[in-house]
């Protein structure tokens, strides 16, 4: 990240909460970061966009692949092909690990882990990604728009089989350590 066009400040309409700005650019990206802090010279309060970090409860590889895919968007192909690996890791942590990516979507969506909508979304991302895996000469190049929507299926999918039921047994601790 690199700092452009100087620092500058904005304060609320009462002349309260000043806050010094300064505009960065990503060298990898080309995308454009705004940061604050109450201080001329301070640590930086916030930042837009905020940072797109992975839950730490999720298994080591699907966090892996989920963060590569997040870290690479700029990269639609690279991005796509890492959602299909996050979905497939997901899968195996799961316990469905015969077969292919296909055969495992399909028993996930029969057993009623995920639900049909879920399991034709994740179809869409293994497709997608094994038309840039096998450099098919009929399909598109993805977007970096195609990416997003893989991520936020993946992210969905991930909150659905981890995240969430985390939350929930970490409730029920709580609820139990007080009675």
């Amino acid at each position: 990240m690199s700092a452009r066009f100087g620092t500058f400040h904005t304060k609320a309409d009462n002349g309260t909460n000043t806050r010094f700005w300064n505009i960065y650019v990503c060298a990898r990206c080309g995308g454009v970061v705004t940061a604050w802090s109450h201080h001329e010279t301070g640590q930086v309060d916030t930042f837009y966009p905020g940072s797109n970090t992975v839950d730490n409860t999720l298994p080591p590889k699907v966090k892996a692949y989920l963060q590569q895919a997040i870290d690479s968007t700029f990269a639609p192909a690279g991005s796509l092909m890492l959602c299909a690996s996050a979905v497939d890791s997901m899968l195996k942590e799961k316990g469905y690990t015969e077969g292919s990516l296909y055969t495992r979507i399909n028993k996930a969506a029969k057993d009623h882990l995920i639900t049909s909508d879920m399991s034709n979304w994740a179809h869409h991302v293994r497709l997608d990604a094994n038309d840039q895996r096998h450099a098919d000469d009929t399909a598109d190049l993805p977007t970096v728009d195609d990416a997003k929507k893989a991520i936020d299926f993946t992210k969905t999918l991930a909150e659905i089989l981890f995240i969430l039921p985390s939350k929930v047994r970490k409730g029920i601790e709580a609820t139990a350590s007080k009675q």
